[in-house]
């Protein structure tokens, strides 16, 4: 059986060597944050803080830091709850494996929660300013929850059976909020919170919510699955933690989870805002203060030895991305049911998920053809685009199955190379303009609006990658040192960004024919040796600093019956632009203070 409480699980990790805790004093300023991220780079165990300065309650961090953890933690019931995805999948596959099949059934009984009258979550109660005041970056403009569970109900529909627990950052103090009495709420388009608030605003009501924080780890995984409509993620979370999760009814006006941890009751008063943020996120930068909804506090409530789980997003990969990892192994089985002829999609971790979608797909349009073009996987991009967070995306790569039946979705280079020795930038570009993308993505015209672009690829290679720069590239002033990516992708410094009029002179330039264009894709950056340096560093620069439409260019660019391509090469401006929001950098003290921990004798000795 899973896990019934947070401290279960804290307990086995540190009796079997998972986790180490630190009994010396740690600042939740900065310093906690410090500690997590650079001992999930480390690869480090979970940590346990033991003495959390100015707060009564410990905290853990770096739960989910790898997947031999991961799968450790969930050790008794992951293969069980994938064998009933796969099952839903595939309903032919019980009847293939009926002995797992079998073994499954218990774990689809564990999914429906069960109400209960009392439980340790109404032990005691406590205010805001007495939880961990937890500021991950140094202009994050105050504490924030960062692994909270937002439980609501649908106004229209009452109960569990229409419940949505999604993670949604909340922030505890700063800005303009009441201390005690008010916290921010943060969710992002194509939320199902969003569908609530929604109901409750044309109802003219407050949106009833109990942000939860801790609880059996398997809690903290449902909040931020992207189950299907109607599929409750307390029903998963059930099934994950291997045992029904007892609610408490009647002690608010929303029930509780009786072994969470900790439990923030209020509501949202309907149409109300105030700046939230700044706050360090996930694509490496910050999310600048915004009008979001104001969380109005009635109740804090905490059980007995209650412990603080916590993690810090940041440029990929973080913690988070093994979140992404789960999700992946998880649910990858039911991506061809949802979306027909679709074999796999890979949101990429390194350029901060949304940005970059990498897909393969099948032309099964028009099987007898010599000369095969993108048709059914330009089908198969439009319904990729329409379905839940992934029609956030920006860059959506995709390349047809039946040209290299072999190939993981998984393996960027090779999807890349695959796509641009088969791309014709005269085709195979499809701009979507005018649109909505991620909350966090600064690149774009507006908040959560930008642009779209789909890449489509089938058929034989049209060219050779090449894998050296050649001596006579003659670049135009004040566009220099130029640097291999990938075979066939080309990083070059360009003069720092004022108009995009300089990138336009870029591709003027050249001819169709200069040698450049041997390299079907040109970044034009701020420095293009980091920018070459790593894989990762490519996926970040390139598709976190770049919007679609107004920084894709091309040599030889033409727009003919309201499409656009190029003949040359395809250039991406990814430069920074005075609109985007600045990258996380470190306090330079902090860092400091964390090593001092990984000196000799330290607790974080020999992991750092």
């Amino acid at each position: 059986m899973g896990y019934r409480t947070l401290k279960a699980c804290t307990d086995d990790l540190l009796a079997t060597g998972r986790m180490i805790r630190i009994e010396e004093p740690v600042d939740p300023h900065l310093e906690a944050a410090e500690i997590q991220r650079r001992v999930f780079a480390a690869g480090g165990p979970a940590i346990y803080y033991a003495n959390v300065t100015g707060c009564p309650f410990p905290m853990v961090s770096n739960l989910f830091g790898s997947m031999d953890r991961v799968r450790y933690i969930f050790r008794d019931t992951l293969d069980a709850v994938s064998q009933l995805v796969r099952i839903k999948a595939d309903p032919s596959t019980a009847a293939r494996h009926p002995w797992k099949s079998f073994r499954a059934s218990p774990t689809a009984l564990s999914m429906l929660p069960r109400k209960v009258r009392r439980g340790p979550i109404l032990e005691h109660t406590t205010t805001i300013d007495q939880l961990p005041q937890l500021k991950s970056w140094p202009d994050d403009g105050g504490a924030f929850i960062t692994l909270p569970q937002v439980y609501t109900e649908h106004p229209d529909t009452p109960g569990i059976a229409k419940s949505n627990l999604g993670m949604y950052r909340v922030q505890l103090s700063g800005g303009q909020y009441q201390p005690n009495t008010e916290i921010g709420l943060h969710y992002q388009i194509h939320r199902g919170i969003g569908v609530h608030h929604s109901a409750a605003i044309r109802r003219g009501e407050k949106l009833r919510a109990n942000i939860l924080v801790g609880g059996p780890p398997a809690m903290s995984v449902a909040a931020v699955m992207p189950l299907p409509e109607g599929l409750p993620e307390l029903y998963f979370a059930g099934a994950l933690g291997g045992r029904r999760v007892r609610m408490v009814h009647g002690a608010q006006p929303l029930p509780i989870p009786a072994e969470i941890d900790f439990c923030i009751s209020g509501y949202v008063i309907p149409e109300r805002t105030l700046p939230e943020g700044p706050f360090g996120d996930h694509l490496g930068y910050y999310s600048l203060a915004h009008e979001f909804p104001v969380f109005c506090v009635e109740k804090v409530y905490h059980r007995d030895g209650a412990i603080w789980p916590f993690t810090v997003v940041g440029r990929p990969p973080q913690e988070d991305t093994l979140f992404g990892a789960l999700i992946h192994e998880i649910t990858g089985p039911m991506i061809p049911t949802v979306l027909p002829g679709v074999r796999a999609v890979n949101a990429v971790d390194a350029a901060g998920v949304h940005p970059l979608l990498l897909a393969i797909g099948s032309e099964r349009y028009v099987p007898w053809g010599s000369d095969r073009a993108p048709q059914e996987i330009l089908t198969q991009a439009n319904a990729i685009l329409g379905q839940g967070q992934m029609s956030l995306a920006k860059y959506l790569l995709i390349v047809a199955d039946n040209d290299a039946p072999q190939l993981d979705v998984n393996d960027i280079p090779a999807v890349f190379a695959h796509l641009l020795s088969r791309i014709d930038w005269r085709r195979d570009l499809h701009f979507q303009t005018q649109t909505t993308i991620d909350t966090l993505d600064y690149s774009g015209s507006g908040l959560n609006r930008g642009s779209k672009v789909v890449l489509a690829a089938a058929g034989e290679p049209i060219r050779k990658l090449p894998t050296e720069i050649p001596s006579e590239l003659n670049l135009p002033e004040g566009f220099t040192n130029p640097r291999l990516c990938l075979p066939g992708v080309l990083a070059i410094t360009g003069p720092t960004f004022q108009t995009r009029e300089a990138v336009d002179a870029f591709c003027n330039h050249f001819s169709a024919d200069a040698p450049i264009n041997q390299f079907p894709l040109i970044v034009i950056a701020d420095d293009s040796e980091f920018t070459a340096r790593t894989l990762n560093n490519f996926l970040w620069v390139t598709f976190t600093r770049s919007n679609p439409a107004a920084d894709i260019n091309g040599i030889g660019s033409y727009v003919q019956d309201k499409h656009w391509g190029c003949h040359g090469s395809l250039v991406i401006d990814a430069r920074r632009k005075p609109h985007h929001a600045p990258p996380l950098i470190e306090d330079p003290n902090i860092t400091a203070r964390v090593d001092a921990l990984a000196t000799s004798g330290g607790p974080l000795s020999g992991i750092l």
